[in-house]
């Protein structure tokens, strides 16, 4: 079996959240966190679930811009209840913004709203203001340090957590903050960061089955894992417990996430190295989808 690499260019798509109140979420995420409905999806209650996903309720897909590519799908399942606390799944899905004076309106657009921040965290290649969704659904909302201050050690990066100096985040908006107009134009989904029920397992999977390289495995019950030398792309935690089962299908949480690998060479390559590996990949829209360890559902496209 050869070992394939994703390439550099890899990134991450979008990601499906199932919700208990598709009315609520949109409510949440368009004024709160500052997304906005895809056009030709703006009216949740005409729209079926998408024909990737199995889910029977109203969707709506939603971007930085109101325009394709969605960064998130939401997908309703009426009365769907919390994710259950010692169950794998979603940690976290997190929302990449273009610089640190974004992610000061960010945080300014959370105290405006009243809207409980669980954390707010300097990890050395990045800053991070952690939150909940309705439905409890984990969101991390950061921005990069410039790529060149990040430190490395033998193909490990340096990751820590301390706490955000919120003074100097905040001096980035000057004595007279601008207008809420939404989240920054150009916000990416940055990485998604799962519970699983054993590290070494779903180590295996992200590196050996899907192509990313361990990039920190010394953190303490996580790994995390990269194409092309980011910090990370996946992030993978024992913190829900060893041996947990996945969200149940009545809980809300991720249903899938896309990771986006634009060199078609690279996309057959890697269908090819994953069948090798004794997986056979289900059919997606331009792509294909494997399920990993935590339940959750990967789709590669390009």
């Amino acid at each position: 079996m050869d070992d394939f690499r994703l390439p550099a260019s890899t990134r991450l798509g979008g990601s499906t959240l199932r919700v208990a109140d598709i009315d609520r979420s949109l409510a949440f995420y368009t004024d709160v966190i500052g997304l906005r409905p895809i056009a030709a999806a703006a009216d949740a209650s005409a729209r079926s679930a998408p024909e990737t996903s199995s889910e029977p309720g109203r969707s709506a897909a939603l971007s930085a811009t109101g325009r394709e590519p969605a960064i998130l799908t939401l997908i309703e399942r009426s009365g769907a209840r919390p994710r259950p606390r010692h169950t794998a799944g979603l940690y976290h899905f997190a929302l990449l913004v273009p610089s640190r004076r974004d992610l000061a309106a960010a945080f300014l657009r959370l105290y405006e709203r009243g809207w409980p921040i669980d954390g707010a965290s300097d990890h050395e290649v990045s800053e991070a203001l952690y939150l909940a969704d309705p439905d409890g659904n984990g969101i991390e909302i950061y921005a990069d340090r410039p790529r060149d201050s990040w430190v490395w050690h033998d193909d490990q990066v340096y990751m820590t957590t301390r706490a955000l100096d919120l003074r100097s985040l905040l001096a980035e908006l000057g004595d007279q903050p601008p207008p809420w107009s939404g989240i920054a134009e150009g916000t990416v989904l940055g990485h998604v960061h799962l519970h699983v029920p054993e590290l070494d397992a779903a180590q295996r999977f992200y590196r050996d089955v899907l192509g990313f390289d361990v990039v920190n495995d010394r953190y303490p019950g996580a790994r995390f894992l990269s194409a092309g030398r980011y910090h990370h792309h996946i992030g993978l935690n024992i913190w829900a417990g060893v041996g947990v089962p996945p969200t149940p299908e009545d809980a809300a949480g991720l249903i899938e996430y896309e990771i986006v690998v634009p060199d078609a060479a690279a996309r057959a390559a890697w269908l090819e190295h994953v069948r090798e590996t004794g997986i056979e990949p289900s059919p997606a829209p331009n792509g294909w989808a494997v399920v990993d360890p935590a339940g959750v559902r990967v789709v590669v496209r390009g």
